[in-house]
């Protein structure tokens, strides 16, 4: 919630949004996780390029979308990168409840671009967390594809 409060007050209104649905979602998730550990399928799953493609697709279009609607209906600060974080994190969070892989690369590309915005808005120890969060996509990515990999060579 402080997150959304500091957001707002740079003019990131998106990204306000967004810390609203992680609290969604991390109970969204929570749920799935938990009946996926009651003898639900948990395995880690992977996307082919055409998920891929029409996934990136539907990004780059609403992010485009989005972002043109608050540059011509609010005040906010950078509209197009701030819509296409939050586009994409929306994503990557639906992707991370349904144990796909590559949600690790998207965030790997969402948390590198979030730290220049941040930065941009003089949110220095913002953009210091969002490198950390890099390094622990890169382990988090490291450690989903062993486990991938042994699903599939079992």
């Amino acid at each position: 919630m402080l997150y959304s409060h500091i957001f707002w007050q740079v003019s990131l209104y998106l990204e306000t949004v967004l810390q609203l649905f992680y609290i969604v979602m991390a109970l969204y998730g929570w749920s799935v996780w938990g009946r996926q550990q009651q003898g639900h399928d948990s395995q880690i799953q992977i996307w082919t390029a055409r998920q891929h493609l029409i996934a990136c697709t539907a990004v780059l279009s609403l992010s485009l979308t989005l972002g043109w609607a608050m540059q011509e209906w609010t005040d906010a600060a950078l509209p197009f990168f701030d819509a296409a974080t939050t586009v994409c994190a929306l994503l990557a969070t639906w992707m991370v409840t349904q144990r796909l892989l590559e949600n690790w690369l998207y965030w790997i590309a969402i948390n590198t671009v979030s730290i220049g915005l941040y930065l941009s808005r003089d949110l220095s120890l913002t953009a210091a967390l969002f490198a950390g969060y890099v390094i622990l996509a890169i382990v988090g990515y490291r450690t989903w594809r062993r486990q991938w990999l042994r699903q599939h060579n079992a």
